[in-house]
């Protein structure tokens, strides 16, 4: 079941108009929310991007946040797992084709939901490949823009080589990956990319960066340079839908010992712990 401009259907009876600005412009935005035990995980801080988001392609908010956690929540209802992952998508809506913004046209909303599945213990115990590729993305990588063609033949750049995730690099340092945000850990500190708008700012990047702070884990939020990238005893990469996950191998040389080490086992079971304290509040609307 999906809600879209005003209903909720199943998705087999979902239409857009093909003068949707998001169809024909990519002009619109999107959030992804994963849900554990049907509540919606750091919902504050995703609905906050969302209006980052939506700032910054200047687009009204078509929702107030109590309004967005209502419809969110009765998708969550309507649909059958207890782990989900959300998908929501607004548009700058239906108007002639023109570049130049449409006066008084309402904004389409649609969300849906799949069912959030664990990333395979065989992964988690082995870790993923990754490949390194140039970031030849646009300049405000900040805003969660559904315009996603760059990113999407960067991440088919990795499944063509065998890997997961293709770790971006431009102008000699490493901003993100395709489709999740990567940590590099050098001599027991964890670095980070700093928040800028080359990257997108991820919740689970933030989330890392408080349980790592918590746990008095060394971090430092600078620029990586790509050799550090290289060289690097671990490499992490994170997102709403996969977590926490060791990438073990980068363009076939292995990663430190080649497999998972001790920071991405400490950090993942610190996720999973946090995680668990979120369910046990009962609340949706945790920060």
């Amino acid at each position: 079941m999906i809600y879209l401009n005003g209903d909720f259907m199943p998705i087999e009876h979902a239409r857009i108009s093909v003068l949707d600005r998001g169809f024909i412009f990519g002009d619109g935005v999107y959030e992804v929310i994963p849900v554990y035990s049907r509540k919606p995980f750091r919902l504050v801080d995703h609905l906050l991007r969302l209006q980052h988001s939506l700032d910054g392609i200047r687009l009204q908010n078509p929702h107030s946040s109590e309004e967005w956690r209502t419809l969110l929540e009765q998708i969550v209802v309507r649909n059958e797992s207890d782990d989900q992952y959300l998908y929501l998508h607004v548009t700058r809506g239906i108007a002639r084709r023109d570049h130049a913004f449409p006066q008084g046209v309402v904004p389409t909303v649609f969300i849906m939901s799949n069912p959030l599945l664990a990333p395979p213990n065989g992964l988690l115990a082995t870790g993923v490949a990754a490949i390194t590729a140039s970031d030849n993305r646009w300049l405000r990588c900040d805003i969660k823009a559904i315009s996603l063609l760059p990113n999407v033949l960067l991440r088919q750049m990795a499944i063509d080589a065998g890997a997961m995730e293709t770790v971006l690099l431009r102008d000699g340092f490493m901003t993100e990956g395709a489709a999740s945000n990567i940590f590099v850990v050098k001599d027991g500190v964890l670095l980070a990319p700093p928040k800028n708008h080359l990257m997108l700012p991820g919740i689970t990047y933030d989330v890392v960066l408080e349980l790592a702070a918590g746990d008095n884990i060394p971090v430092e939020v600078r620029p990586i340079a790509e050799h550090e990238v290289r060289t690097a005893d671990e490499i992490l990469l994170t997102s709403s839908t996969r977590e926490i996950m060791a990438v073990t191998r980068v363009d076939d040389k292995e990663v430190g010992r080649g497999k998972p080490g001790a920071m991405f086992a400490l950090l993942y079971r610190l996720y999973q712990e946090y995680k668990a304290t979120v369910m046990r509040a009962g609340t949706s609307a945790y920060p």
